[in-house]
């Protein structure tokens, strides 16, 4: 299938590496320009350097910080005219054992809203006066499957809220063209899950095969997502072939084994 983002103008926060990397990776094999947004310089270059392709652009951006963001956007906009299409991926590792109720500082939440939810807000309302000027435009916020699952007040609480700010933006945005989706990934192999299992592991005396086996067998697929499974359903969803798709949440994550949603 044609997804008919060709010459697409894309930005991609946490666009050096994990899902963000691969979300940029996709768009890229569908014909996108792709800029990539993070916070270490370093990174983002090896990240162009792996992805090789002249229609990359990286700029070091904080997306706690909303100048930091407008910059970016203005960049975007000055090397290529506008901008159709934003994902928003960019977030704090959560912790191996996240903390409990007596333990969670108002900083550590404050840390995640921050970056997650705030951040998200900022990039999409820095990016939708250009959007909606030109009656078209896509926003994907990446959140999680923790905004279904309790153990992780901060995980949840944070990921929830992504999906509130995604039907909130659906509804304003969508008279003038522009579609908002959250897309919750389930546990997707990545360098930084491969880190939150071998916390786990250490923390539970468990081997790292034993804890992947034992979050393998939550999922229907009895495995985990890859980030170019949970990529392609996010190029999807950039797409003008998903213009009737807004407001609404998709998951990625091999089956919520003993879960109904509808």
């Amino acid at each position: 299938m044609d997804l008919q983002l060709t010459g697409a103008r894309a930005v991609v926060t946490g666009g050096s590496g994990g899902l963000g990397l691969a979300v940029a990776r996709e768009l890229l094999g569908e014909g996108a320009r792709v800029l990539l947004a993070a916070r270490d310089p370093d990174r983002l270059r090896t990240a162009a350097d792996h992805l090789g392709s002249d229609r990359v652009l990286t700029v070091p951006t904080d997306t706690t910080d909303d100048a930091s963001v407008r910059a970016m956007v203005g960049e975007v906009v000055a090397a290529w005219g506008g901008v159709d299409v934003l994902v928003n991926a960019a977030a704090e590792p959560s912790p191996a054992t996240p903390p409990a109720l007596a333990d969670l500082t108002d900083r550590e939440i404050h840390r995640e809203l921050d970056t997650k939810l705030m951040g998200y807000l900022r990039c999409a309302r820095a990016v939708a006066p250009h959007m909606t000027a030109q009656g078209r435009g896509r926003i994907v916020n990446v959140s999680g499957l923790n905004t279904r699952r309790t153990g992780s007040i901060a995980g949840t609480v944070r990921n929830v809220a992504v999906a509130a700010l995604t039907a909130n933006l659906a509804d304003e945005l969508g008279p003038a063209g522009v579609g908002v989706t959250v897309v919750h990934p389930g546990l997707v192999g990545t360098d930084r899950v491969r880190a939150l299992v071998t916390a786990r592991a250490a923390a539970t005396g468990e081997t790292e095969d034993d804890v992947l086996a034992r979050l393998a067998a939550g999922t229907s697929l009895h495995r985990l997502v890859t980030a170019e499974e949970v990529a392609a359903v996010v190029a999807f969803l950039c797409s003008p072939r998903a213009a009737g798709v807004t407001g609404d949440a998709v998951t990625v994550a091999a089956g919520n084994r003993g879960s109904v949603h509808y």
